[in-house]
This record gives structure tokens, C-alpha cells and sequence, in this order.
């Protein structure tokens, strides 16, 4: 995402009792949801996030920061659209293509990367892991 059109959040990792002051955090991105259970105690837990929203298209990002403020959990999910129809007079929006991505820092500093694709709207999205020496972006 851009940072001139990108909204950004900063979020704590646990949440507190829900009071209305706090209901935002209830929004925390779900970092372990593709996460392998063989894999949990080989990652670092983020302590808190930072969240991307953009306005222009269906996308957001997250990134999870440990305790010595390096990113150990980034995610980022967008759709891309295009306009059909079926008569030509009038026109709708179908998924065209989509990907969805979580990644986590292991401790000998390797990524393992979950990534998601679909690239049409009647195929049925396709994922899969891999490991990378860097941080994907």
C-alpha cells in the first residue's frame, strides 16, 4: 500500500476487557489463522500491529511487531474487480483476481509464507506455503 493514500492504525496484540473506549482493537487481524500448529513455537508472538486500509480498492495489510520492534507477522489481502454484463445495459462487478498472504518470522529469521490465490471467479483459489529469507512485501 502507499502511505499517501493508505489509512494507518496502530494496535496492541491482546485485548483488553471490551468497554467502548476499546472496541476498536476487537479488529485485530487474525495472524495465526493459516498458521500450521507444527510451526507455533518456532515463531515469535507480535506484540502489537500495524494496520493499512486502502480507500481506492479492496486491500489491506498488517504487520506484527515482537518486543525489539522488528516485524515477525505481516498479512495482506486485496481483490481485484472488473465490470461484467450480461444483457450490455447493465453492469456488475465480479472478482477478476485475488490474493491473500500471511507470513511469520521463524527464528532462524526465515519467512514461512502462506499465500492464497484465485484468478477468476469460477476457479476455485489455490494455496500454498514456502519459505523466503526475506519479509515479503
Amino acid at each position: 500500500m502507499k502511505p499517501p493514500t493508505s489509512i494507518a492504525h496502530r494496535r496492541l496484540a491482546t485485548t483488553p476487557e471490551k468497554t467502548p473506549k476499546n472496541r476498536q482493537l476487537e479488529r485485530l487481524p487474525g495472524w495465526q489463522r493459516h498458521l500450521p500448529d507444527e510451526w507455533r513455537d518456532a515463531i515469535d508472538t507480535p506484540l502489537y500491529f500495524e494496520q493499512y486500509s486502502e480507500y481506492e480498492i479492496s486491500a489491506e495489510r498488517s504487520v506484527g511487531y515482537d518486543a525489539d520492534d522488528r516485524p515477525c507477522f505481516t498479512a495482506h489481502r486485496y481483490e481485484l474487480t472488473r465490470l461484467v454484463s450480461d444483457d450490455d445495459e447493465e453492469f456488475y462487478e465480479v472478482v477478476a483476481y485475488s490474493e491473500e498472504l500471511a507470513a511469520w518470522r521463524l527464528r532462524d529469521e526465515r519467512w514461512l509464507v502462506y499465500r492464497r490465490i484465485c484468478t477468476a471467479d469460477g476457479n476455485a483459489p489455490r494455496g500454498f506455503y514456502t519459505f523466503s529469507p526475506t519479509m515479503p512485501r
